[in-house]
């Protein structure tokens, strides 16, 4: 083995557990914005998939993302490192410039196995059975997430010797769970009464504690993905910050001149579309350029939440307007916002021609229609053999006492029974709910784009 940097192995292994912090920031996250029966099942189903990928990533799907390739077609790699096997070797591709032990850079990319199906759940909120659910990510974190890392984060993967370029998971992470979310959204079906019927987010101040520890942990998602203590952590690091202030700015700009006021759900659901965007894009513009994909990021997503209403696609926390919207507009911007001067090759805006731009299109094209596809399969599968989703009777009662007999709000008598009929009034709520995923508090639009209430919704990661 060779002697490897300390510093930049303390600075990757700090953002290994920075990643890690943002799955259970992201369950806060889409907790808060489902009913409360059903805030414990939201939570589960973050936590399972901490347990369950990081069992399947050390055994199966690191050696298959970044084991040698097989074949040479830079499709998915070997089992060379099956079981953590054979990791005194180098990664494979990374090693001429390789500063920290292997084991590390694997730590490392096992958070961005974690988060990436737990990113699903929120299009699914409310009526996923638990073990088709761990069934599910199994499955797709093998046959899904593992091939498309190999071909975008792998140097031997055919995107990244193409020349597209993602700094740390635009495609893979975003774009990939966007999409998939979208499939099994459709396999699964509407949660029962959408969109006529009232679930607004049952715990605001969660969604916001949610998106605070997203945006905390996102530095490490980010400024670590460069696996060194140095200049290009320091302006991924910078970057990162600036658009997801840029993109709070641009969400909300959106809600006051479209619905009259700015929200605490819109500025959540802004500051993460900031964070999706410039996850790919981070480690390759300057500060303008970060700036603008987070305006542009903002502004968008903003609308494109409302587009699951046209399309009758419930999407319930929002995971294709937020995460497969902001990651094709990060990934896209490349494009145009890249310069060498960070990293990289110059894009349109710094002389560099179309090039990039062609490239990024095809990454992005290649993975959404990849991952679409094989998870829209995947799922049918599940549905049609143990079944996808909870029954009516379960659905109504909601998945916490339904699926793991308890409930998120057990008051003591000392607080007298007006305080739990009020919780029990929160948990099947029927008043009339925010317009749009963005905001619990709007006025609701009259348009065919919005129904009477777009449900837990909040807005979303």
């Amino acid at each position: 083995m060779p002697q490897f940097n300390t510093g930049d192995t303390a600075w990757v292994l700090a953002s290994t557990a920075l990643v890690l912090l943002m799955t259970p920031g992201l369950a806060f996250f889409y907790g808060g914005m489902v009913r409360a029966k059903n805030v414990l099942g939201m939570l589960m189903q973050n936590f399972a998939a901490i347990a369950v990928v990081s069992l399947v990533w050390v055994w199966v799907t690191y050696s298959l993302a970044f084991g040698p390739d097989w074949g040479g077609h830079g499709i998915i790699g070997t089992l060379h490192f099956f079981g953590l096997s054979h990791m005194n070797s180098p990664v494979p591709g990374y090693s001429p410039a390789q500063t920290i032990p292997p084991l590390v850079f694997m730590a490392f990319q096992m958070m961005f196995a974690i988060i990436t199906p737990a990113l699903i759940t929120g299009s699914t909120a409310d009526r996923l059975k638990f073990g088709a659910f761990v069934v599910f990510i199994t499955v797709w974190s093998v046959i899904v997430y593992a091939p498309v890392a190999h071909w975008v984060f792998d140097p031997n993967g055919w995107l990244f010797k193409l020349g597209a370029e993602d700094f740390a998971g635009g495609t893979v992470v975003h774009i990939n769970a966007g999409v998939a979310g979208l499939a099994v959204a459709m396999v699964v079906g509407r949660r029962k009464g959408w969109p006529k019927k009232a679930m607004q987010p049952h715990n605001v101040p969660f969604v916001l504690l949610g998106a605070g520890l997203l945006w905390f942990g996102w530095f490490g998602f980010n400024a670590g993905s460069a696996l060194g203590a140095n200049n290009l952590a320091a302006n991924a690091f910078v970057n990162t910050n600036t658009a997801t202030a840029a993109a709070l700015i641009g969400w909300i700009v959106v809600e006051k001149l479209r619905d009259g006021k700015s929200t605490t759900l819109g500025a959540a659901s802004g500051a993460v579309a900031g964070l999706v965007a410039i996850t790919p894009a981070c480690g390759y513009v300057n500060v303008v350029g970060a700036t603008a994909i987070g305006l542009i990021a903002g502004a968008v997503t903003a609308m494109a939440v409302r587009l699951k209403f046209r399309l009758k696609l419930d999407d319930a926390l929002d995971v294709g307007g937020v995460h497969f919207v902001g990651g094709v507009v990060g990934a896209l911007l490349i494009g145009f916002f890249g310069t060498k001067a960070v990293g990289g090759i110059n894009g349109v805006l710094h002389h560099g021609g179309w090039k990039l731009l062609g490239y990024q299109a095809v990454a992005v094209a290649a993975v959404a229609a990849y991952s679409f596809v094989v998870s829209w399969v995947l799922a049918k599968v599940i549905h049609r053999t143990m079944g996808f989703r909870i029954d009516e009777e379960q659905e109504e009662e909601g998945m916490d006492t339904a699926l793991h007999a308890e409930t998120a709000y057990e008051l003591s008598p000392a607080f007298g029974s007006g305080m739990s009929q009020l919780f029990a009034a929160t948990a099947s709520s029927s008043a009339p709910a925010p317009p749009s995923a963005a905001s619990a508090s709007r006025p609701v639009p009259t348009g065919s784009d919005s129904p009477v209430a777009a449900g837990s919704e909040g807005s979303k990661a």
